[in-house]
């Protein structure tokens, strides 16, 4: 494991962390809500790594964070008015949505043999950058092993993780541990999946919520 602190940084390291990650290394990096444990999400093996290092049912699936809106284009059949109301309100931002996925974009192990894909567009910090640079949607789910606490500090990141992931992108403790809300579109109406940063309320300003 190669750990960076946020200070150390710069262009070269960014440039050489992304061609590992499209290569299907293993990153540690914070998201826009908590740190995420990161690889090329077109990469089948080392999304598997993702399920093994962190313990996790490959009946969970991963979500996958783009940093345009031309990534969803290529891996989406269509984005339908409700998806696109969410979309042009919260994102970028963290709001998790289900969209129906095409076929042959992802391995399987992405959606857990799902038809559909979770996806978050996120446009600052270090995992766009990544995201940007690398030139492919990264699969992100918590840094942390699956049922221990959610990777927020960086201390107990590196003591569960360490040994296990290729890169540590060390920029300090995140005071907030909410995650993302998932949503997904049924007709004209929004099922919460699950409810985190964005809440209910805020939801039902822009579209009908299903009770």
């Amino acid at each position: 494991m190669t750990k960076y602190l946020k200070e150390e940084i710069n262009v070269n390291i960014i440039l050489k962390i992304a061609d590992d990650l499209k290569k299907g290394k293993i990153v540690v990096f914070p998201t826009d809500t908590v740190y995420g444990i990161g690889t090329n999400s077109y990469n089948e093996e080392a999304c598997k790594r993702i399920y093994e290092i962190k313990g996790r049912p490959e009946f969970k699936p991963l979500t996958v964070l783009i940093s345009n809106i031309h990534m969803l284009k290529e891996m989406v059949d269509e984005i339908n008015p409700v998806e696109q109301k969410l979309i042009d309100t919260f994102w970028p931002g963290p709001l998790t949505i289900k969209f129906k996925k095409k076929n042959g974009v992802f391995p399987n192990i992405v959606s857990a043999g799902d038809n559909y894909v979770r996806v978050r567009l996120v446009n600052k910090g270090i995992a766009s950058k990544l995201i940007d640079v690398s030139g492919v949607p990264l699969v992100a789910p918590s840094a942390n092993l699956s049922g221990s606490v959610t990777g927020t500090k960086i201390e107990n990141i590196i003591n569960e993780l360490g040994e296990k992931v290729d890169y540590i992108l060390d920029y300090g403790d995140i005071e907030n541990d909410e995650v993302s809300t998932i949503v997904q579109v049924e007709g004209e109406e929004v099922i919460i999946i699950r409810e985190g940063k964005i809440k209910k309320e805020e939801l039902e300003k822009v579209v009908k919520v299903k009770e």
